[in-house]
């Protein structure tokens, strides 16, 4: 018996448990009950076997150790309770040596898969292999399932400091690779937290999978601690929602979870029930994966809408191409369409960046958040081509001119007014098409030569704005004209919402290799950085990783500063701190309201990042100190923080 037995140390010194005492030990992975009753030490089980109190956390009383959570007694030597009855409380052998306190435990056994294993093993072998979330109470079975695939090597997962900063960490992987992450909380409140992000991803067509623990099955209904439905709670934001049960048919529900997830674009969620998690899954089940399971959606457009395109493509002067963020994938096809045509290409705010603003053919962002060039070149034009965009007010794209709008969701197309050529089909085949029947064969004359000249009148415009200064701090123009001169050409870009995104859309000249993340359509505050710590993910140091946000946005999810510092995620976040909900002040003045409840009482956000052990600055003055904050930050292999004192009048 004895050479089956692992002895494991769990004090150094008996007399750190008085007799009468009893405390909770480590040994393994799992917690014990170390007693000290009458000159005797003994160990049990330290989970009461009724609602699993901790008996490390109880005290001996009349001879019995009491259990803290619901009153029930057990002998401390022998954990069995009085009266008989046959609730005993398992023990384990102790032996006091000179060099401590030992006890003994039965080697561990081999672990058998549960469901939730060949499920997490279904995800990996269908690409989902990165994570964010929390662990908790009625999460741990399938935690512990992503723990074991996390040691092979088969996933990555990383804990947060708030749900709602894994639904949005999770929405951004989904905006920059186009394939699903996973966000991981547990029922009531943790899965509560995360519908921000969730709502995020749906709305900006985002894949992304919502895994969620849930009460035990037995006591649904009964209005147990942190039961929600979770069911019927995320019936609006997912497209596939289901309850995973005993006799489900486990790794079809996941394949088809992921599934909807990359086709749909959309939100999936599954929650376990707590039991369900560590049931085993049987020698005859086997984790699925993607080989069969899912077709190509490079689709072709109907020849008729497609002849049609062609000939208005043929017929026109001055067309202007306009692509969205459903375009981000696909812009080489674009923008070789474009260079026959000659044509500018403009983006959304959501889009910017998808073509260099330095390209000879780039626009620049068009609406609220862009520039004058953009909405010039709209109304010259006697056509519009828009790629993958969704024609919100906040992008302004007129509906008098004639257009023809491509897209791969039918409901996208003519959703807001009708256009006169929809053309449902895959952007990149579409736009190859479109470019191989009009090679040679177009009356377009070549506008470079006006982007060059419109170009050149805004950025002289900048240059004037640039020397406004109402000694009330930093302009947000001098920010992003410093980004401009000094931010990584390949830089991963995650932008807030509020006047620091409004002025980056519209300052900040996109340069080759940078690629723009934000909450598009749901337009949340708080965005920036939970969107950083995903796009880190999703690249490691690949990319380098920008988050522009207000202190506003930040102060939502600061706590993340933490997650960055945890995993050395070299994060550079430029904060522009005007004290001030600085966009609803103005919006509150554009409506004739008065300036009410917008100002803000912020920490130093610098010395707050030194104490989270980041790198952190605080910049009062345009100039050299800016430009070297900058500097020392991109070239920090951690995070840093840029806090930027700025004028809220100055956008």
């Amino acid at each position: 018996m004895t050479d089956q037995i692992t002895w494991h140390k769990v004090l150094e010194n008996p007399a750190d448990l008085p007799d009468g005492r009893v405390m909770t030990v480590q040994a393994g992975h799992k917690s014990f009950c170390l007693t000290h009753y009458q000159g005797t030490f003994g160990c049990l089980d330290n989970k009461c076997p009724h609602q699993g109190g901790p008996l490390g956390e109880g005290s001996i009383e009349k001879g019995f150790l009491r259990c803290p959570w619901h009153g029930w007694d057990y002998h401390p030597l022998t954990g069995k309770p009085p009266g008989g009855f046959d609730d005993a409380v398992d023990t384990f052998p102790v032996e006091i040596r000179e060099d401590g306190i030992f006890i003994g435990l039965p080697a561990d056994s081999v672990h058998e898969p549960t469901i939730t294993d060949i499920m997490v093993q279904t995800m990996v072998n269908w690409g989902v292999n990165v994570g964010f979330g929390m662990v908790g109470h009625s999460n741990l079975g399938l935690a512990d399932a992503i723990r074991r695939a996390e040691e092979r090597g088969d996933m990555r997962f990383y804990s947060i400091r708030h749900e709602g900063a894994a639904s949005f960490a999770a929405s951004a992987f989904g905006k920059l690779t186009g394939k699903p992450a996973y966000c991981f909380a547990i029922a009531g409140p943790g899965s509560t937290n995360m519908f921000t992000g969730l709502w995020d991803a749906k709305v900006d067509r985002a894949p992304i999978l919502a895994l969620t623990g849930q009460v035990a099955t037995q006591v649904v209904g009964t209005g147990n601690f942190q039961e929600l439905d979770l069911v019927k709670a995320f019936q609006t934001v997912a497209a596939f929602n289901h309850r995973v049960q005993q006799d489900s048919q486990h790794t079809e529900l996941m394949s088809l979870a992921i599934k909807h997830a990359i086709l749909q674009r959309d939100v999936s969620h599954l929650t376990f029930p707590d039991e369900i998690q560590v049931v085993p899954a049987g020698k005859e089940a086997k984790a699925q994966n993607a080989i069969g399971r899912i077709t190509s959606v490079k689709i072709s457009p109907p020849a008729e809408e497609l002849e049609q395109a062609i000939g208005m493509l043929k017929a026109a002067k001055r067309p202007v191409i306009i692509t969205g963020h459903g375009a981000r994938f696909t812009m080489s096809e674009i923008t070789a369409l474009a260079e026959e045509l000659n044509c500018p290409v403009l983006t959304t705010f959501k889009g910017k960046g998808q073509i260099p603003d330095h390209h000879p053919l780039a626009g620049g962002v068009l609406g609220r958040s862009g520039t004058p060039i953009a909405s010039w070149f709209m109304n010259e034009c006697d056509l519009l081509l828009v790629f993958g965009a969704s024609f919100s007010k906040h992008t302004g794209i007129t509906p008098k001119k004639k257009t023809i709008q491509i897209d791969f969701d039918p409901l996208a197309l003519s959703k807001f007014h009708k256009v006169d050529c929809a053309l449902w089909g895959e952007i990149s085949v579409t736009a190859r098409l479109l470019r191989n029947a009009i090679e040679g064969r177009t009356n377009a004359m070549d506008q470079r030569s006006e982007i060059a000249e419109r170009w050149r009148i805004w950025r002289a415009e900048k240059a004037r704005r640039l020397q406004d200064d109402h000694g009330n701090g930093v302009s947000s123009i001098a920010v992003f004209e410093a980004m401009n001169r000094l931010a990584p050409s390949d830089a991963i870009m995650c932008v807030d919402v509020g006047n620091n995104a409004y002025s980056f859309g519209r300052y900040y000249e996109s340069k080759e290799n940078n690629t723009f993340l934000m909450s598009g359509y749901l337009g949340s505050i708080g965005f920036a950085f939970p969107a950083a710590i995903g796009a880190w993910a999703a690249q490691g140091d690949q990319r380098p990783i920008v988050a522009v946000a207000g202190d506003g946005g930040f102060g939502q999810y600061m706590g993340e500063l933490n997650t960055a510092v945890l995993y050395n995620m070299p994060i550079t976040l430029i904060l522009l701190n005007n004290q001030e909900l600085g966009k609803i002040s103005k919006e509150q003045r554009a409506g004739e309201f008065q300036v009410w409840k917008t100002g803000l009482h912020n920490p130093n956000f610098a010395e707050y990042a030194r104490s989270c052990g980041a790198l952190g600055f605080r910049v009062t003055e345009r100039g050299k100190v800016l430009d070297e904050a900058l500097e020392a930050a991109f070239s920090h292999n951690g995070p840093a923080l840029i806090e930027v004192m700025t004028d809220v009048s100055l956008i």
